[in-house]
């Protein structure tokens, strides 16, 4: 697909080589300035082909700042209409020629390309064109980049998410350590490590990780959409951005009205409130229909069987160890296929293909393996307790971090950020969904054992839900 975006923006003429600013401006802090700042932008925006907006920036209390209707909008209005040369592609066109020209040579990812993009803008200062921009963006974006390993440590060892979380920081610093050495240090002139290094890298993946959007209508091309960007997320709305071809613009249509001066969300995606945190820093306070728990199961080493059902799992793509999400609602059906594959006698090694394949992604929306109820309860027993250790290890947390913050308190000692109270948060999230599940196992394996049904799973062997 052909892209619309023009590869100048009509707004102020860019010199071949740009100084870079002598104390690079990363962005606003989240306090008075940063309501001022966006103001600024939006001013900016306007003069550049803004049309007058339904919205307005304001202060919305925790979620810092959003927009807020001006008067009655209803379902299926939509909103915004910016102008697609204002919202920053890999199409957009470099301040600074030569630092453009040596990224666009080396073919990058969007990811990478972007970030280098926002760096290499944001130290051009006010010689950037997109410095309005910019400076209305956060010092300290929430996302996961800005926490240390130890802190990841320390406060998700008691979630699901601490893995992910510890990969993703582990992703980016490769990513840099990698441009760094093929790229960064080749071309000092035009990369000098003052402003292209590991603490501007994660600024710039923060940002991305926190605003960037998918364009469905351009074959989901990567975006930063100013103004649009400062659209915060509802866990129960389903509006997004995208690309108008009509007005050529970014646009999105409510999913349902808001009275005046009441704040305007859209969605960010079904992520989970572990990925929320990771990607974004913070963690939804209502109800969230995709939040999730990961749920990690392995092989026995000491299983007499344990060569033949790992080598059954490597033929499926699987490894020794699966992690499934379970929700509220439920566990996946191939999180039962696994666990029954782990607790499979010698006897059933002729089913041992046919549990790892019900245990993929894609089989175990298809296929429903027959269980007898000895072979059910041996399965609901292996993920029971799981859940059982997930919900003492947050327990102990929760514990441990209530008596922290006493002696804080006791201390007149501030806290470290927010981090204790998002972790807490996340916790307490994860808690709810093992509560249930754990309750769902206990009351189906009683029943499993008297020779009943309870009616929550169905017939034997069906889960709650096949994503």
């Amino acid at each position: 697909m052909a892209l619309l975006y023009p590869a100048r923006a009509p707004v102020l003429h860019r010199p071949r080589l740009a100084c870079r600013a002598s104390s690079v401006p990363w962005g606003c802090d989240t306090d008075s300035s940063a309501l001022d700042s966006g103001i600024a932008l939006q001013q900016w925006l306007s003069q550049a082909g803004l049309p007058i907006q339904k919205v307005e920036l304001k202060n919305v209390g925790a979620g810092g700042r959003g927009l807020v209707s001006k008067r009655m909008l209803y379902k299926g209005d939509r909103l915004l209409f910016l102008p697609a040369t204002l919202a920053i592609t890999t199409e957009s066109e470099w301040a600074c020629a030569e630092a453009g020209k040596v990224i666009r040579a080396k073919d990058l990812p969007e990811w990478p390309f972007l970030a280098c993009y926002l760096i290499s803008e944001a130290s051009l200062g006010k010689s950037s064109p997109w410095y309005p921009y910019i400076a209305a963006l956060p010092r300290r974006p929430g996302s996961i980049l800005l926490w240390t390993a130890l802190d990841v440590e320390t406060h998700l060892s008691a979630t699901s998410i601490k893995d992910r979380a510890l990969q993703c920081v582990r992703e980016v610093e490769d990513t840099f350590n990698d441009l760094n050495k093929q790229v960064f240090m080749k071309n000092r002139e035009e990369f000098p490590p003052e402003v292209f290094n590991l603490k501007s890298f994660k600024w710039a993946f923060g940002i991305l990780f926190s605003r960037l959007v998918r364009l469905p209508s351009l074959g989901q091309k990567l975006a930063l959409i100013p103004f649009g960007d400062m659209l915060n997320h509802d866990t129960e709305v389903t509006t997004f951005l995208d690309f108008d071809s009509g007005s050529k613009s970014i646009t999105c249509t409510l999913d349902r009205g808001y009275e005046s001066n009441r704040e305007v969300f859209i969605s960010y995606g079904k992520r989970s409130n572990g990925e929320l945190l990771v990607a974004y820093g913070f963690v939804p306070s209502g109800k969230n229909s995709e939040d999730s728990v990961s749920i990690t199961l392995g092989l026995d080493p000491a299983d007499e069987m344990y060569e033949a059902k790992l080598g059954t799992l490597k033929e499926h793509g699987l490894s020794p160890q699966q992690s499934y999400p379970i929700k509220l609602k439920g566990w996946p059906v191939q999180l039962t296929a696994f666990a029954r594959l782990i607790t499979s006698p010698p006897s059933q090694l002729h089913r041992y293909s046919e549990l790892a394949s019900a245990a993929t992604e894609e089989q175990g929306r298809r296929m429903q393996p027959v269980f007898t109820t000895e072979e059910q309860m041996k399965a609901y027993e292996l993920i029971l307790s799981a859940c059982k250790q997930a919900i003492a290890a947050s327990k102990n947390y929760l514990e441990v971090e209530q008596g922290i913050v006493l002696f804080r308190l006791i201390k007149e000692v501030p806290r470290h950020g927010s981090l204790p109270k998002l972790a807490s948060a996340l916790c307490e999230s994860e808690l709810k969904i093992l509560y249930r599940n754990e309750y769902i196992l206990r009351s189906e394996l009683r029943n499993l054992r008297s020779g009943k049904n309870s009616g929550l799973l169905g017939k034997v062997g069906s889960m709650f839900f096949r994503d």
